[in-house]
């Protein structure tokens, strides 16, 4: 924070706290599926339907930051974000029908997504934006860390509903906080019409090249794995291994801790040793394999809690470091339109793969989830492979 201008420094901390906010939302989740289950009376499958709903208005937020930008500026568009996660957390806490609680999981994931693209773009802008970004990411894994726990302790003597009206509580001093350090800031100037019409050829063109398109399924694989994990891991330590709510709670808490970790510490090391970035995320997807693996075929619940620990290590590098290499996977002039169009496709793994876990769980069994998660982990290593035999050459160490 030191090398940023004095009147940076505090929308930069108002940045990672939104952060870490998105990553409570999320580490949430999972830790409520249970109790949403018992209130509405519904089974896996249908509960599940609510990443749908998520990644639905995540996905909207995706096509729209870029016009809110233009139009209203950072700070305004912040504000709109941050004010529409806030009003779906305040309804989600009355207790809604599910159809309607359905509805604000997409309003939920619009306001999330705003938040994202518009704080990505902010530091995008600022000196140092490499270190910034990282940070800014770091952070989520924080959040996420934190938020079973904090689940878990307000369900011990609070409906699940409780839970979103913290997070909306909490999101509301830094919409204040946001308006109070960021200026109001003229929107940049209309794109011409070439540009306008440039656009949809971009799309298009990154859309139909083969190495943008597995590194696309690549994204969304790990999503699907990272996501179904921290949300059922929770009922499979439970249900499986009959963990108390409160160990199981923790035990999450590590899966993400272990995210976090990992994209600490895997980095640096294997840019010591000389690792390409390739071959680091080779061995972090074979860390996966063999910590999902060791969930499925070694008993006992303290061996499923130590795996869980070692899967989030192993995967926490695997999604920035993908995007580090993006530009490896076409020219030059396409690099941004890939890289928005591999993050949009990756929250759809983020839908479905969840869904599918929950379905194949209510219809077989909660024991289901290691195996499922080692054909995850398998179809990765096979789609990686594939990716780096398009990929251009690039520097010699994963940094």
């Amino acid at each position: 924070m030191s090398a940023l201008r004095r009147e940076l420094w505090a929308p930069v901390a108002l940045s990672y706290v939104t952060f870490i906010l998105v990553g409570l939302s999320s580490g949430v989740g999972g830790v409520l599926l249970p109790a949403q289950i018992d209130d509405y009376g519904l089974d896996k499958a249908t509960i599940g339907t609510q990443f749908f709903a998520f990644s639905a208005g995540f996905m909207l937020s995706g096509s729209t930051a870029g016009p809110l930008i233009h139009r209203l500026g950072i700070r305004a568009s912040l504000i709109l974000g941050g004010g529409t996660f806030a009003l779906a957390g305040l309804f989600t806490a009355v207790r809604p029908p599910f159809l309607a609680f359905l509805v604000a999981q997409i309003v939920a994931g619009y306001g999330t997504g705003i938040f994202e693209s518009v704080l990505n773009a902010y530091l995008t802008d600022l000196p140092k934006a490499t270190t910034l970004l990282n940070r800014l990411h770091a952070f989520f894994g924080v959040g996420a860390l934190l938020g079973p726990l904090l689940a878990t302790w307000i369900l011990t003597f609070l409906p699940w509903t409780a839970v979103w009206l913290v997070l909306a509580l909490v999101c509301l001093p830094l919409l204040i906080g946001f308006y109070l350090t960021l200026p109001a800031r003229e929107a940049p100037p209309p794109a011409t019409a070439e540009e306008q019409a440039e656009r949809p050829g971009l799309l298009a063109t990154a859309s139909r090249q083969p190495a943008v398109l597995l590194g696309a399924v690549f994204l969304a694989v790990y999503v699907g794995l990272e996501i179904s994990v921290g949300n059922w891991g929770f009922s499979f330590l439970v249900d499986e291994h009959g963990q108390s709510d409160l160990v199981a709670g923790y035990t999450v808490s590590g899966y993400w801790l272990g995210l976090t970790l990992g994209r600490f510490l895997i980095s640096p090391i294997a840019t010591r040793l000389g690792m390409t970035a390739t071959g680091m995320t080779f061995l972090c997807l074979a860390g996966v394999t063999l910590s999902t693996t060791l969930a499925w075929l070694v008993p006992g619940a303290a061996m499923a809690s130590v795996s869980f620990v070692l899967l989030g290590f192993w995967l926490g590098p695997i999604f920035p470091t993908t995007m580090a290499v993006a530009p490896r996977l076409t020219v030059a002039r396409l690099v941004p339109t890939a890289i928005g169009l591999i993050n949009g496709v990756s929250v759809v793994g983020g839908a479905v793969f969840p869904w599918l876990t929950g379905a194949i769980a209510q219809g077989i069994g909660p024991w289901t989830l290691p195996p499922f998660a080692v054909a995850l982990a398998l179809l990765q290593l096979v789609i990686w492979w594939l990716v780096t035999t398009r990929m251009a050459p690039a520097s010699r160490t994963a940094s």
